[in-house]
């Protein structure tokens, strides 16, 4: 079975909060409604992008959020949830199930309270009333999904933009950018540490990074500005770069792609050598600011320990 969307989780939830005789922890719920549902060990551990949390856990948290809107559960107590006595009647009014129109209404009733908050109540959102204000419980993923995702695709179009941006520099100014790169990575005890050296008789040698202050440990780096593939041949000679230079220690980053019989190549070198391509090196840029300015996103979410320091 596929991983139900948030709304999905409404009605098992309510239902299973209803079952029990007083507050539960959440990772008892998670447990319990992982069971009741049949998920698989594969699907209980898919994780956001983030990797902050499982995405099943996050989808069940969003249906509590849903449900304490309608005002059928509550957390009275840091770390529990609670049905609440309007929740039991719901139910009871319901046969002990959560119609499918009620699904659709507690999801859609809790998505407008979260725009409204965002644009005002004078703003342009739609009415609960209309169709195009409550999505489909099965098109409904939880809001950190929807934020994450976009945030995955700004991700993506700012490496595209980055490649393009590599692509119109010289092979100097992309030396230069690799160096800030190992820079920004930790590298070097100071950005003089790491010297460009690349020219036309480098010898398959673009820069060095000294890792300590008397320049005893060195890691030699090829910066390779290529829009093509890296091939084992190009592995090789900068393996025989490395042995002239009586290395051990060696970095090939190239704005293109790295071959399979490039990267057995390089584990079979004497010392090690380390292999970047254009994907892991837009991906790097981004994560460590080079070349990128980023926007604080603020999410908020309740303090507990500002609650609980009285």
């Amino acid at each position: 079975m596929s991983l139900p969307s948030y709304p999905r989780f409404i009605g098992p939830l309510l239902q299973y909060l209803g079952e029990q005789q007083g507050s539960v922890r959440p990772r008892v719920i998670y447990q319990g409604l992982a069971d009741r549902l049949g998920l698989s060990e594969e699907e209980r551990t898919v994780l956001l992008p983030s990797g902050a949390q499982s995405v099943f856990q996050n989808r069940i948290g969003w249906a509590h959020d849903a449900l304490k809107r309608a005002g059928l559960s509550s957390a009275p107590v840091r770390g529990t949830w609670l049905i609440t006595d309007a929740g039991r009647k719901f139910l009871a009014k319901h046969g002990g199930k959560v119609p499918e129109e009620e699904v659709e209404r507690i999801a859609g009733a809790s998505r407008d309270v979260a725009i409204r908050s965002l644009i005002g109540a004078n703003g342009s959102e739609r009415s609960a009333g209309s169709a195009e204000a409550v999505p489909s419980p099965e098109e409904t993923r939880s809001p950190r999904e929807e934020i994450e995702d976009a945030i995955g695709l700004i991700r993506a179009s700012v490496a595209r933009d980055l490649l393009e941006h590599i692509a119109n520099q010289t092979p100097t100014e992309f030396e230069t950018l690799v160096l800030d790169l190992l820079y920004a990575l930790g590298y070097g005890t100071s950005r003089s540490a790491l010297l460009r050296v690349g020219r036309s008789n480098d010898g398959g040698i673009d820069g060095i990074v000294s890792l300590d202050r008397l320049g005893l440990q060195k890691v030699y780096v090829q910066a390779k500005k290529w829009q093509g593939q890296v091939g084992s041949p190009q592995i090789q000679g900068f393996m025989g770069a490395l042995q002239l230079q009586g290395a051990d220690k060696g970095v090939l980053i190239t704005s293109g792609t790295i071959s399979g019989p490039a990267r057995d190549a390089a584990k079979q070198a004497r010392g090690s050598i380390v292999l970047v391509d254009g994907l892991r090196l837009t991906e790097l840029m981004i994560e460590h600011g080079v070349g990128v300015s980023t926007e604080a996103l603020h999410i908020p979410k309740i303090d507990t320990d500002y609650f609980e320091a009285g």
